[in-house]
């Protein structure tokens, strides 16, 4: 899941200068969970706009708008008011704004009214939590399903820092150091073995920008 933030409202309106016109695109995912881009927060906005004399022509809510196929179904059902629009605002994370401006054949101006912060998972209670950097380069079977380049603030390969005080992380005394719970992990499981390989640096030509996969077959 893609964790994004709505853009204080003064930048919103400061992006839409010179712009009367504007329709709206949501999430039906990852920024409705957020409570972000869904339609309660579309609705917000729409109020908010219109007390700041713009016109919202129209909005919709692609269910993943970082899928091509979703994004163009919901711009063909709105091809004739998007022709009132000047601006498309987006309220998803950055893939969902270059998503909706790849396939806007209209030519309009997309904006995005979020912040996208982390991938995330989400735990019963509704938090969100930063566990994996996408590095495209997993090392979670060697460390018990634990990401040390996520977890660890300094990302380190090969154990610890010396800065590690009873069981926390120098640099947020709030939070577990990561190889601390990678321990005790394989220590449950018998493997600290595991702990004497040397890992060599990680190999960031997996993870250079920007990245394709081919499509499944």
């Amino acid at each position: 899941m893609i964790i994004t933030e709505q853009k204080p409202v003064k930048e919103i309106i400061n992006s839409l200068k010179g712009f009367h016109n504007i329709f709206l695109v949501g999430c039906g995912e990852c920024a409705t969970t957020c409570k972000t881009g869904g339609k309660d927060e579309l609705t917000r906005v729409k109020e908010l706009l219109e007390k700041e004399g713009k016109a919202v022509v129209g909005m919709c809510i692609p269910s993943a708008p970082c899928v091509a196929v979703q994004t163009n179904q919901e711009i063909r059902k709105n091809s004739l008011v998007l022709t009132k629009a000047e601006v498309i605002l987006v309220f998803a994370c950055g893939l969902g704004v270059q998503s909706v401006k790849d396939n806007d054949k209209s030519g309009l101006v997309v904006l995005t009214g979020c912040n996208s912060l982390f991938g995330a998972a989400m735990d019963r209670y509704g938090n969100f939590h930063e566990k994996c950097s996408l590095c495209g380069d997993c090392v979670l079977n060697l460390t018990e399903g634990i990401c040390p380049v996520t977890l660890c603030s300094k990302g380190l390969l090969n154990g610890p820092c010396g800065g590690v005080n009873n069981g926390k992380c120098e640099l947020d005394t709030d939070k577990d150091c990561a190889w601390i719970l990678i321990y005790r992990e394989l220590e449950k499981r018998n493997k600290l073995d595991a702990l004497r390989l040397i890992w060599p640096p990680k190999d960031f030509k997996k993870s250079g920008k920007p990245r394709k996969v081919g499509a499944v077959k």
